[in-house]
């Protein structure tokens, strides 16, 4: 990993915790494989403790870790390093994914409450007016009661959106198309097609992973089938919205959006999004960050530990689920 990530992931705790699991040198921190001074720690190493910044684990790097059996991923997607040379080996690896879901589906029902309940519109017209403003005006059709939310994606985030929805009086659709219908209302939702969905939302969340079919899944002709008012959610990745076509509607004023993830990343000083009164822009913040960060850790902790006392992952990764995984 990069040698600030491992500064940002371990607390003193950590590392406590780290060496008296692991046989390590806690100050060493490999960001290149092909690097002379970490060549002898690698020739040893039956572990790899991964985070963001893991270059790629090719065959030639693994060449040189003859007895490397496992890895073990501080992070999410695990599709930045573990390549194919990686199972051809049988390696094992683990992710701390359902950890860094915790925040970005804490993030997106943030998002969906504060859409329902038509925050930015309000916001903007107190500051403009800076005088008493209405509330019943300001607010108008707008509320949480019984609101239709479109769930795009029963991934480990989605999934999670699905469960911290369930407390709340709002009718939830799922477009999954590797979930049926009973299993969907299990999760607490309806399943229905993508357009149905488009067309009956009025909040779309975005959590399908970043596929070659997945691009521009919200293209401008599904774009237009959002109802006026509605409210596109993405936290996902930004090559699953055109960019373009959403800039129009936006533009046009006829839908909001909320978009901690753009295409491309960062989109061009010029881009009017930057300034729409119905846009919330944030600069990719919606995952693991600050003191989020040590949950990811632990959840990594934990899966080393259960590595060390013999014990199958919790949240093993298999090659078979990153074809159509993030």
């Amino acid at each position: 990993m990069d040698a600030a990530v491992r500064q940002a992931l371990f607390d003193a705790a950590a590392l406590d915790r780290l060496t008296r699991v692991a046989d390590t040198d806690p100050s060493l921190v490999v960001g290149d494989f092909a690097d002379p001074a970490a060549a002898g720690a690698l020739a040893e190493a039956e572990v790899l403790f991964t985070g963001w910044g893991c270059p790629p684990l090719t065959a030639q790097a693994l060449d040189g870790m003859p007895r490397l059996r496992t890895v073990v991923h501080a992070a999410g997607s695990v599709k930045h390093h573990i390549t194919d040379a990686c199972w051809a080996r049988g390696l094992t690896v683990a992710s701390a994914a359902d950890a860094n879901a915790v925040p970005v589906a804490e993030f997106t029902v943030a998002a969906i409450l504060f859409s329902g309940k038509r925050v930015l519109h309000a916001a903007r017209v107190y500051r403009e007016r800076r005088s008493w403003v209405s509330p019943i005006e300001v607010i108008g059709a707008g509320g949480n009661y019984r609101r239709t939310v479109g769930v795009v994606g029963a991934s480990r985030i989605g999934r999670r959106v699905l469960e911290l929805l369930r407390p709340y009086d709002l009718r939830v659709l799922l477009y999954d198309p590797y979930v049926d219908a009973e299993e969907a209302a299990r999760l607490g939702a309806r399943a229905v097609p993508l357009d149905t969905l488009a067309l009956s939302s009025d909040i779309v969340t975005i959590h399908a992973p970043q596929l070659p079919e997945t691009r521009h899944l919200f293209d401008r002709a599904r774009l237009a089938l959002l109802p006026d008012g509605a409210t596109l959610i993405n936290t996902a990745r930004g090559s699953l919205v055109d960019t373009a076509a959403l800039t129009d509607e936006l533009v046009s004023g006829r839908i909001d959006a909320v978009l901690d993830v753009t295409d491309p990343e960062v989109l061009p000083p010029g881009s009017p999004l930057y300034d729409l009164p119905n846009v919330l822009l944030t600069p990719h913040i919606a995952g693991s960050l600050g003191n989020e960060l040590y949950r990811m850790t632990q959840a990594a902790l934990d899966e080393l530990e259960r590595y060390a006392r013999g014990l199958p992952y919790v949240s093993g990764v298999r090659a078979e689920e990153l074809v159509r995984s993030a």
